[in-house]
């Protein structure tokens, strides 16, 4: 006996006819009948009396109905819970954002989202990108913002910004005259860095490594107007994306290009390959990407 059948079942005992229950279900009279036999057989049992007009439970018939009321209505609840997901009137998602990325480009996004799909609730975790990639690795977070690029063998991604790292320094610096900077001029310069879980930390290190000098780390953060507060101060100088330097206060600090070499800043969303995505993760996929690939065109 299956649900079906039990529905079946449930429909001629509530309207206490074949041929009722028949229109109700939108199937013909012979096939509920054959139905209600076939449980029936299965069961030994005799389900209705079918002398009178109508046709009435027996004794065991209303055994069945009492138990089987509980079970037909748990699977609906159940179709229709899985209805709502997958027509996104809810759901829930595990962000990871790095810090800097989060206030920069999404606030917009997720308050679009959120209109469109008001029953989806989302749980946003800060983290350095290092730290989100490995979360979205270990299935902690569903979809996570990291630095490009990553492993392709373990996720699916998508790039929404590609762009440059700027120097910034104190007004009185000596650099603070100059068009652009080289690299290697900061060699005897003390450095301000996003701390170790973030991607740009082992970036800009590497990257100084390669023209042949190991930067003097003065101070480590994880927020960047805490970063550009210090080269403000004069404590040091620091590497940050272009687009964080446009929300920076120019009066206080010099900001120019960095050369010889240039290092890039790309930015994208993961989700594991061999990993089950919600139908809110999907959707959530799809409309940022619409939306971030709008703005950025």
């Amino acid at each position: 006996m299956d649900i079906r059948q039990l529905q079946y079942f449930m429909e001629v005992a509530r309207l206490q006819s074949f041929t009722k229950a028949a229109e109700s279900l939108y199937i013909t009279q012979p096939s509920i009948s054959k139905t209600i036999r076939n449980i029936e057989e299965e069961l030994g049992v005799t389900l209705f009396d079918r002398s009178g007009k109508k046709v009435v439970l027996t004794d065991a018939g209303r055994i069945i109905y009492e138990q089987a009321q509980p079970i037909v209505k748990s699977f609906q609840s159940l179709s229709s819970e899985l209805g709502d997901l997958k027509n996104l009137k809810k759901g829930h998602i595990r962000l990871g954002l790095p810090p800097m990325v989060g206030s920069s480009f999404f606030p917009e996004v997720i308050g679009q989202f959120h209109q469109k799909y008001p029953q989806v609730t989302m749980q946003i975790f800060e983290d350095g990108a290092k730290k989100v990639e490995v979360d979205v690795e270990s299935g902690l977070l569903d979809i996570g913002v990291v630095v490009l690029p990553t492993d392709d063998s373990l996720f699916h991604s998508f790039s929404f910004v590609r762009e440059n790292l700027m120097l910034l320094v104190h007004p009185s610096h000596r650099l603070a005259h100059r068009e652009c900077a080289r690299l290697a001029d900061l060699a005897e310069e003390n450095f301000v860095l996003f701390r170790e879980d973030f991607a740009l930390h082992d970036r800009i290190i590497t990257e100084c490594v390669k023209v042949g000098f190991q930067p003097h780390i003065v101070y480590e953060s994880s927020q960047w107007d805490l970063i550009s507060g210090m080269v403000a101060a004069n404590l040091g100088i620091a590497l940050l994306p272009e687009t964080i330097c446009r929300e920076i206060n120019r009066e206080r600090i010099r900001i120019m290009p960095l050369v010889e070499p240039v290092i890039p800043w790309q930015l994208g969303m993961i989700w594991r390959r061999d990993r089950y995505l919600s139908y809110a993760a999907r959707e959530w996929i799809a409309f940022t990407q619409g939306k971030l690939m709008e703005d950025r065109g």
